[in-house]
């Protein structure tokens, strides 16, 4: 499958800042079951210094100067990927297996993905997330098996509910709710894994979604979106595979899952040890006392080899009035 995304973002300031610093995760990577055709970055105002690097998890990132006064940043991230549907492939590896391979034992480095078993800033372990995982997870289980069934029961269990939620609430919060978005679905998840001492991480990414019979599809109306991926340290099925392939990913949103992505309508962006690692845009300015943020996705089928004629930066909503004197 061969998508478009195009991932907008614009703050409105009043008063103007005088210049800003943004970090920006808004590059996706060639992964198992993606390929990236073409990228675009525009930014508006013209950035003083642009750098990009990647971090410690591979994931790109933009660094961003904005150095002139501006009452409105906008920046637009465009791709052009390719997507294959995940192999199917089955572990009989017990879950308890999984976890001693995260055991600390003197003189052995232990595998890199020791870093996802830790609790991280909006994912705090506790025994709520072990009662509530524990059903799925009874003595001998396969690991894959085990985690498909939690996956299931947060899809049946949580009350996928826009703006119930915000960035910074706390898993504990969504599972005593049972209601969230995606974040909020895949933060729960992540809190349950870890806390029976497996290893985890969070995704970031886009999801093609299909408008209702008879209706257009609306260009700004998607979101991004957010799933979940689990280290399985043994091999699969006897056979050697790369460091990559030992992640299954599982969309508690949606019920989906499979090894390196839940499927070829799904798209990776980043991945870390929860939304703090990998947020869109993110950063500090200089002045103003009110700011407005204005987000829009488009996920969309698209058979070109390059991104050609594209948009101008988008026109959002005008800025809010001044406050009252």
């Amino acid at each position: 499958m061969r998508l478009r995304i195009t991932h907008d973002t614009c703050y409105d300031y009043h008063p103007p800042v005088d210049g800003a610093l943004h970090m920006a995760h808004l590059r996706m990577p060639d992964a198992t079951c993606q390929q990236v055709l073409d990228h675009r970055l525009r930014i508006a105002p013209r950035p003083a210094t642009l750098r990009q690097t990647r971090d410690v998890r591979g994931n790109w990132r933009h660094f961003i100067e904005l150095a002139t006064p501006h009452s409105r940043l906008a920046v637009r991230a465009t791709h052009l990927v390719q997507t294959v549907a995940p192999a199917p492939r089955a572990s009989a590896l017990p879950w308890e297996a999984a976890r001693e391979a995260f055991v600390y034992r003197a003189g052995h480095p232990g595998p890199a993905a020791a870093q996802y078993v830790f609790p991280s800033v909006h994912v705090h372990c506790g025994p709520a997330f072990v009662d509530y995982a524990r059903p799925s997870f009874p003595p001998g289980r396969p690991l894959q098996e085990a985690a498909r069934e939690l996956m299931l029961r947060i899809h049946a269990d949580f009350r996928y509910t826009p703006n119930s939620t915000g960035i910074h609430t706390p898993a504990a919060d969504a599972l005593q709710q049972r209601e969230g978005v995606c974040q909020d679905f895949s933060h729960v998840m992540l809190a349950c894994l870890r806390s029976l001492g497996l290893a985890a991480r969070y995704v970031s990414g886009y999801l093609l979604t299909q408008p209702p019979p008879g209706q257009p599809r609306l260009i700004g109306s998607d979101a991004s979106h957010a799933w979940v991926s689990m280290y399985v340290p043994d091999t699969l099925v006897h056979e050697a595979v790369e460091e990559e392939q030992h992640w299954y990913d599982l969309c508690p949103t949606n019920a989906r899952e499979g090894w390196g992505t839940p499927g070829e309508d799904y798209v990776r962006l980043a991945v870390g040890r929860d939304f703090a690692d990998v947020s869109p845009l993110r950063g500090v300015i200089q002045g103003s006392q009110s700011q407005a943020l204005h987000v829009g996705v488009t996920v969309e089928p698209c058979e070109a080899l390059l991104l050609t004629g594209l948009p101008e930066l988008p026109e959002f909503a005008p800025p809010p009035p001044p406050p009252p004197p």
